[in-house]
């Protein structure tokens, strides 16, 4: 199925390339013209791809980076200088990034991205297609991705400047968040009408009528954050949209690992909306796309344990804090995780490493630095800035290495020779909805069609350990929930400033500074548009 799925992926990608020069002088090479493209529904569908593949951009990596290291959830500390990119994945951890951050920069640059090529494309496809439902849903589509854009730069960014004219370059101003939400939220009020309601291969990473409700429950769930008004019923009802449809489901526990494996696709019956990645459709417009969680996650020495061609640089480790939750022996979720001692695929092999004592630990005081070292990779829990505290530095010697437990969520992709995998990777799950709404009723919303939180949450948890169901559920419990089950996922940061945990300590970080819950918005977008404020703090 995801075969079938690749073909109308490669002409939405392709048509990506139609958009992506700025030269107004090149000659014309092409009888592709306004006139005679996109004239026919394919064609609409394949001029709508620059806004996906702007989407696609930093979503897998960098937007991944910014939501994950900011939390317990993952640390990329240095190795020997390697990784400490400026103090960039430092200050995310500590919480003393400023605007000039990497990551900061790097995100606001694809989002604003995201939002321009889809102004672009919603005025191509108002001129150019006829009047009906098939533009209707064209645009309504397009809109469905600018409005998640929004979202992302609200929740990240706050105060953030709405621009939605294509052609109009008048610097915008910071539109309060609460106002952001606003738009948003109407926004994809007026598109349900016209989006799909199939979520088949047809429509697969595009967005469909249960993908605006799981946005708008995502927006619901989160208003009090955003706009200081709860809106836990309007949560409830929107989560129940997606219910009612009956078109999605609980992955079984016997598939919820493969459901991020590099086969996955539209095959996944939780899958509501995804964000598809293939090694061989990669492109630079306007940045990688690419999914190389792998790359970060797998230790060096466990290249051969996954038939990867490549070595992988096993930079980024979890923190203990977070491993903590995964305190089920019976949870199908453990098995995401990298820890203690490894083994080769059977289970019984060790993997080993030869190196010298120094090697092996750059702190050796000995009398044989030099002699040959032979031992089994042995994952640790702590990481220790052994090298360097002010650098952030754990060493460059196998002891450093191996400090900390991986994730490998989105499975090594073993056919990839360019380090990019074809996992594609969900943005909203059944799973989620089913939680969301459990969440909402804890927290004040009045329950709907006989479930209690504890029976939503129950409902998850049967597919994912044989412990014995739950009798009780609070907000603590569906917190720890959330942790196990959207691990890796993008969404542990929103979490956390929900449940009042952004500023608690972990790992290194004692910073507490409530501000934070934003990101300041980065130095270069304040130097091209003298209109913009800074956000409280920075």
């Amino acid at each position: 199925m995801k075969k079938t799925f690749l073909h109308i992926l490669a002409i939405i990608l392709m048509s990506g390339a139609m958009f992506s020069c700025h030269d107004l002088y090149v000659p014309v090479t092409t009888e592709l013209t306004p006139d005679v493209f996109p004239s026919n529904a394919a064609q609409y569908i394949s001029a709508s791809g620059p806004a996906y593949v702007a989407l696609r951009g930093n979503y897998a990596v960098e937007y991944f980076q910014q939501q994950s290291f900011s939390t317990d959830e993952t640390i990329m500390p240095a190795r020997g200088g390697n990784w400490f990119d400026g103090g960039q994945n430092q200050t995310m951890h500590y919480h003393t990034w400023t605007q000039d951050n990497g990551y900061l920069n790097g995100n606001w640059y694809w989002m604003s991205t995201i939002i321009g090529v889809s102004n672009q494309t919603i005025n191509i496809l108002r001129t150019t297609m006829p009047s009906g439902a098939a533009k209707n849903t064209g645009i309504a589509e397009i809109k469905m991705v600018r409005a998640f854009a929004y979202y992302m730069m609200m929740d990240n960014y706050g105060n953030v400047p709405l621009d939605t004219l294509y052609g109009d370059f008048t610097p915008k101003t910071n539109t309060p968040r609460a106002q952001v939400f606003d738009f948003v939220e109407k926004e994809i009020q007026s598109c349900i009408p016209f989006l799909s309601e199939a979520n088949d291969v047809s429509q697969y990473g595009r967005p469909n009528k249960w993908t605006a409700y799981a946005l708008l429950a995502k927006m619901y769930l989160n208003a009090e954050v955003y706009t200081g008004t709860k809106r836990y019923d309007d949560c409830i009802a929107a989560c129940d949209k997606v219910i009612a449809s009956g078109k999605y489901g609980i992955e079984p526990r016997a598939s919820y690992l493969q459901m991020f494996y590099p086969n996955n696709g539209p095959q996944m019956k939780e899958f509501i909306f995804a964000i598809p990645y293939n090694p061989t459709m990669s492109n630079s417009f306007p940045f990688r796309s690419v999914n190389i969680h792998a790359r970060y996650q797998v230790p060096r020495s466990m290249a051969k344990r996954f038939s990867m061609p490549y070595t992988p640089a096993g930079s980024a480790s979890t923190l203990p804090e977070y491993y903590a939750y995964f305190n089920d022996s019976k949870d199908v979720r453990n098995g995401q995780w990298l820890t203690g001692l490894q083994y080769m695929a059977d289970g019984v092999t060790p993997i080993t490493v030869t190196t010298t004592n120094l090697g092996y630990d750059q702190f050796y005081k000995g009398s044989n630095p030099t002699e040959v070292k032979t031992f089994q990779v042995n994952l640790t829990p702590d990481i220790v800035l052994r090298q360097s505290v002010a650098s952030f530095d754990a060493g460059n010697d196998e002891v450093a290495w191996n400090m900390g437990y991986r994730n490998i969520k989105f499975y090594p992709d073993a056919t990839s020779l360019n380090r990019d995998q074809n996992n594609d990777v969900p943005v909203f799950r059944y799973s989620d909805i089913l939680m969301m709404k459990a969440e909402a009723i804890l927290r004040g919303g009045a329950p709907t069609g006989g479930a209690t939180a504890v029976s939503l949450v129950n409902q998850v948890r049967s597919e994912r350990t044989t412990s014995p169901a739950l009798t009780t559920i609070d907000l603590e419990g569906v917190y720890a929930e959330r942790v196990r089950e959207f691990a890796f996922e993008s969404w542990h940061r929103n979490d956390m400033i929900r449940f009042g945990k952004f500023e608690n300590k972990w790992g290194f970080k004692t910073n507490a500074d409530t501000y934070r819950r934003i990101f300041p918005i980065p130095r270069n977008a304040l130097q091209l548009n003298p209109n913009l404020k800074q956000n409280p703090g920075y």
